[in-house]
């Protein structure tokens, strides 16, 4: 056995090897009776909290206008609670450049009627104050030219409000890094306080956004101390020049002088696009950040709480962020949440977009979202506008959750329901309840790794249809095989990062389609954060298996995978023995030296035909048969925790397409010691066995279930799908 094999539990699975351990509940678990009362309790499930919807207010989006009649609201940009429970938020400023110049800004006081029993309530608007600058702190001319100065959407793009102890507000700007004061009637106190200190003041209306800044890179979200006495604006995106675009500043106003103090923080989020969206203070220090992206509706990636504590960072000295709740992820037991977004089948029950929140009083989140169209069109409803929407969650609402009985693990992410190797299908496979992430890794040009199932990446992005870069059309040779494309290993990571991905099997997954062209190609670190900033449907550390493609040709070029796979592992904080992450080769010789380099997992990967790369290219007449004899597999047994293998390898296919009988490999493979894990179950009727087939229709879905607990009935431990959702219910009907 390799010396260094490791026993961890993860997601309630004791294993080695690719999730390290014997695919087997604890007998703890298996056998224990319920823990309580309510659904689902019994043997084989946990306590786990999480957010849950308890209430939902919504206003009609045809009572919605450029110009809203008094009482109504658009799209909220901000908000904070009062004591009594009642809201004061913002309504949207409009788009800049369209509407803009017809909202007049305001802060209104709405009470919400929650409803019950899964129907929805209403908003109920008390009262409301217009912002106005008739001491001319804003300087220049507004488009309100009377001595009112009201302020509108052109003047001013405000996107966060907290209320101070002595009834004034404080606003941020959310073109411009600064801050405004009004007082209680919504009248500007003094000029706006730009950060950072000493920077020039930013004149209201003018189309500059500030040296340093990106544009729409101010704040939008403004966090208050509980005294009042500071307030914490975060820089919604990265300023522009930024070396890192993960970055977001968090700086610190202190409100008793009106400035800036020199204290910031860095507040990396989980991917360049994503923004802060908002942030409320819940104690002395501790910060509750919202992080989204811009898409909405099932297109949606990141729609996510975190906890941050300011006294508390990572060794890269950014804060160290913990998941509070992912709202994308919500319970919704009483169907509170309606039909979701515009119709949508696989629109989730938390809010369809996330604009901002607030803290209630007894601790629930009130989320908002800004009224939209984008979820419609992705319905196939285009035009169609969404409902404003303001939802209530229980963020820590208990809920039973039963444990996968053998770790399912997300091939690609869930790559059967999106573009595989995006963000968008590792975190759907999360949600999914995977228990483990995998991805295939390769180098750009200046030695990234990112996540591609092939370093050639015509099928997988839009390359072929960017001009810019046609001359990068090449032929390599690779593992002995001429592939005509364009390869990564030719472009900068900047350069790859202009690309989106789009669905590598189109005729056998359409539906994905409608995803094509949304999501960049991640980094492996963005990949590593999203995984240890999540955790299981059983509230456990989400699991990463990293895939090294091709080792051999990419050593043979000067971009040696193991190097930089080994820092970003220690960069996560992930290159440690109890570490939930498992590296993976075709190949034998870089597994070989990881086994020497590092205490992570490693496992073989075995494919149906053919021998390892470095083997054939040392000479080595082994093929993958051979490697899966007894004494094979006893060999892979000193370097490796377990074997992955392709499913012909356990039990092959006959003539006709049906499964044959199982061969001695799994067997032989647990008396060498190893984890044996099948690759790769697939939903649709074109990767079936022809008996679990459901018409002639190749895209059409057959029983995946079925052919899963065959496997496993065959001693198969761990299983990879393309459809995690299908394989959670396929573990969870196995004997």
């Amino acid at each position: 056995m390799r010396p260094s094999s490791r026993r961890l539990v993860l997601a309630g699975a004791l294993v080695t090897g690719l999730v390290a351990g014997v695919a087997a509940l604890p007998l703890a678990l298996r056998d224990a009776p319920a823990a309580g009362p309510g659904a689902g309790t019994g043997p084989g499930t946990v306590t786990v909290t999480g957010p849950r919807l308890t209430g939902r207010a919504t206003l009609p989006a045809d009572r919605l206008g450029p110009v809203p009649p008094e009482g109504q609201l658009p799209g909220l940009s901000g908000a904070v609670a009062e004591p009594d429970g009642t809201l004061r938020v913002l309504p949207d400023s409009g788009r800049e450049g369209g509407d803009a110049e017809d909202v007049e800004l305001r802060i209104d006081h709405v009470r919400v009627d929650w409803g019950g029993g899964g129907a929805p309530g209403a908003l109920e608007v008390l009262g409301h104050v217009r912002l106005s600058d008739p001491d001319r702190h804003l300087g220049s001319a507004l488009v309100d030219g009377t001595p009112a100065r009201r302020l509108t959407g052109a003047d001013l793009d405000v996107g966060a409000v907290q209320r101070a102890p002595d009834g004034s507000f404080w606003l941020g700007d959310a073109r411009r890094p600064s801050l405004l004061h009004v007082d209680a009637d919504g009248r500007v106190l003094q000029p706006p306080v730009r950060f950072p200190p000493g920077s020039s003041p930013q004149q209201a209306g003018r189309e500059d956004e500030g040296a340093g800044t990106a544009p729409d890179g101010g704040f939008e979200a403004v966090a208050a101390s509980p005294d009042g006495h500071h307030l914490y604006p975060v820089l919604a995106a990265a300023p522009a020049g930024e070396e890192d675009p993960r970055r977001r500043l968090v700086a610190e106003l202190d409100t008793r002088t009106g400035a800036f103090t020199d204290r910031t923080w860095t507040y990396r989020v989980d991917t360049d696009a994503n923004r802060v969206a908002d942030a409320q203070m819940t104690g002395s220090g501790q910060l509750l950040v919202l992080e989204r992206d811009d898409l909405e509706g099932a297109a949606a990636v990141t729609r996510r709480l975190y906890t941050v504590d300011l006294g508390r960072t990572e060794e890269s000295g950014v804060l160290a962020k913990e998941l509070h709740a992912d709202l994308l992820a919500v319970d919704d037991p009483d169907g509170t949440a309606g039909t979701g977004a515009a119709g949508a089948p696989d629109q989730p029950a938390g809010p369809r977009t996330a604009e901002t929140f607030a803290v209630l009083p007894d601790g629930q989140l009130a989320v908002a979202g800004a009224a939209a169209e984008a979820e419609a069109e992705i319905a196939g409803r285009p035009g169609t506008p969404g409902d404003l929407e303001l939802l209530r969650l229980d963020p820590d609402a208990e809920r039973w959750q039963t444990l996968n009985r053998v770790p399912v693990l997300a091939h690609r992410g869930a790559s059967g329901q999106r573009p595989e190797h995006t963000l968008a299908a590792y975190a759907l496979a999360i949600r999914q309840c995977a228990d483990v992430i995998e991805p295939d890794v390769v180098p750009t040009r200046d030695g990234v790794l990112v996540a591609r199932h092939e370093n050639e990446i015509s099928g997988t992005t839009d390359v072929a249809s960017r001009p810019e870069f046609a001359d990068r059309r090449t032929t390599r040779t690779i593992d002995g095989r001429r592939v005509t494309g364009w390869f990564t290993e030719d472009f900068t990571l900047a350069e790859l990062r202009t690309l989106r991905a789009v669905e590598r099997v189109p005729d056998i997954r359409p539906e994905n389609t409608r995803f094509d062209g949304l999501y960049p190609v991640p980094t492996l670190a963005e990949v590593l954060d999203l995984a240890r900033h999540s955790r299981t449907c059983a509230g456990e550390p989400v699991g990463v298996a990293p895939e090294t493609k091709h080792p051999s040709y990419f050593d043979s070029i000067g971009l040696s995978l193991e190097e930089p796979l080994l820092a970003e592992l220690a960069a996560a904080g992930l290159d440690t023995e109890d570490a939930p992450v498992v590296v993976q080769s075709f190949e034998t010789a870089n597994l070989r030296e990881l086994a020497r380099r590092a205490p992570v997992g490693l496992a073989q990967l075995v494919g149906c035909s053919g021998a390892p790369q470095d083997l054939a290219q040392a000479g080595d007449g082994r093929t993958y048969r051979d490697l899966v004899s007894p004494d094979g597999l006893r060999e892979i047994a000193t370097y490796a925790d377990s074997v992955a293998l392709c499913k012909d390898v356990m039990i092959p296919r006959q003539p006709d397409g049906t499964l044959g009988q199982p061969t001695a490999v799994v067997e032989d493979a647990h008396r060498a010691g190893l984890t044996v894990v099948g690759w790769s179950f697939r939903v649709e009727n074109e990767y079936l066995p022809a008996e679990l087939d459901s018409s002639a229709d190749p895209a059409a879905d057959g029983d995946m279930a079925a052919e899963v607990r065959v496997f496993l009935d065959a001693g198969m431990d761990q299983v990879f799908s393309d459809n995690p959702d299908v394989a959670v219910a396929a573990v969870a009907g196995a004997r």
